[in-house]
């Protein structure tokens, strides 16, 4: 039954019932009308437009929950559909808004992996460059300045020792760059080590990162991988500048039918303010491969980072 046909029913419904209760009751209403005729006409008028009210509140209900999700939805967070059943214009409404967010969560699903796609590709092109040319050069101009100190009077010599060492430091942070550019060992070693190595690189004189990763995860593909590293070095660069954390820990474990990352840290929090382009940049990620991405305060303070990634089971042989 359509929705006009349903409200124009029950408000029938509820005319004809006031309608015969006027013509059955032992009430009329003389000219003019008395102060009881009144106050019973005021009283039939108020249950008239409360029932009324209430038929409408039922019929409309559906919409308003529709609505409710439309200004809620958020397709970096998919959640559940919403349930209908029957059939009419509601029900066909509900159904049509669920295929449309099935069909945006989809287009955003593919047009996010070719955008990291490219960054990816524009991330390795960056770090090549950075080895090849920038780093080759201050290798250069270390030896130049080397063969200059070796050659120069004392005076001069402890000033070339400094703009040695200070070019020395400029060469380790341009490589370190480019290891998080490109995750080499990722790709040559796998998730396992690169995380190990993540953990190393990020534990300095402030901050400490342990790690325990079990070792018998199932096998991943290598977007899996890249989405599970790209995390956990956001969430450690979170850490390492915005949590004034002393301590974190990154756990890789296997679940009955998912792997989940967990990175947590003892710093101040998640803060109350809305989510930076790195947080957002992770659900995008999370898309990719049908993850879930949960971000909550810790047990103990600090901010807990939990990515469960769905993984097929294994057919085991008969």
């Amino acid at each position: 039954m359509s929705l006009f046909w349903r409200v124009f029913l029950l408000n029938a419904v509820v005319l004809v019932a006031a309608t015969v209760a006027l013509l059955l009751g032992p009430v009329t209403v003389s000219t003019p009308a008395l102060l009881t005729e009144a106050v019973v006409l005021a009283a039939g008028l108020v249950v008239l437009l409360v029932a009324n009210a209430l038929v409408l509140r039922v019929g409309l209900a559906p919409l308003a929950r529709l609505a409710r999700t439309m200004n809620t939805i958020d397709l970096l967070r998919p959640g559940p559909r919403l349930a209908f059943a029957g059939h009419g214009e509601i029900t066909a409404l509900i159904a049509a808004f669920n295929d449309m967010l099935d069909r945006l969560e989809a287009e955003r699903a593919a047009s996010t992996g070719r955008a990291l796609s490219a960054q990816e590709a524009e991330r390795r092109r960056i770090s090549q460059e950075l080895h090849d040319e920038v780093g080759q050069t201050l290798t250069a101009v270390l030896l130049e300045l080397k063969g200059l100190a070796d050659r120069a009077p004392e005076p001069l010599r402890g000033e070339l020792h400094e703009v040695q060492e200070t070019t020395r430091n400029s060469l380790d942070e341009i490589r370190r760059i480019a290891r998080r550019l490109r995750p080499g060992v990722l790709e040559e070693l796998g998730l396992t080590k690169a995380l190990r190595a993540l953990a190393t690189e990020f534990t300095g004189p402030s901050l400490t990162v342990r790690h325990r990763i079990e070792p018998d995860l199932p096998p991943l593909t290598h977007e899996t991988e890249l989405v599970l590293y790209r995390v956990a070095q956001e969430s450690l660069t979170n850490t390492a500048r915005h949590a004034h954390a002393r301590r974190a820990e990154i756990h890789l474990r296997r679940l009955p039918v998912a792997v989940e990352l967990l990175v947590r840290d003892d710093g101040r929090g998640i803060q109350q303010t809305s989510e930076g382009a790195g947080i957002r940049g992770m659900r995008e990620r999370t898309l990719l491969v049908n993850a879930n991405l949960d971000l909550r305060p810790a047990p103990s303070g600090g901010t807990e980072v939990r990515l469960t990634v769905p993984v097929p089971e294994r057919n085991t042989p008969a």
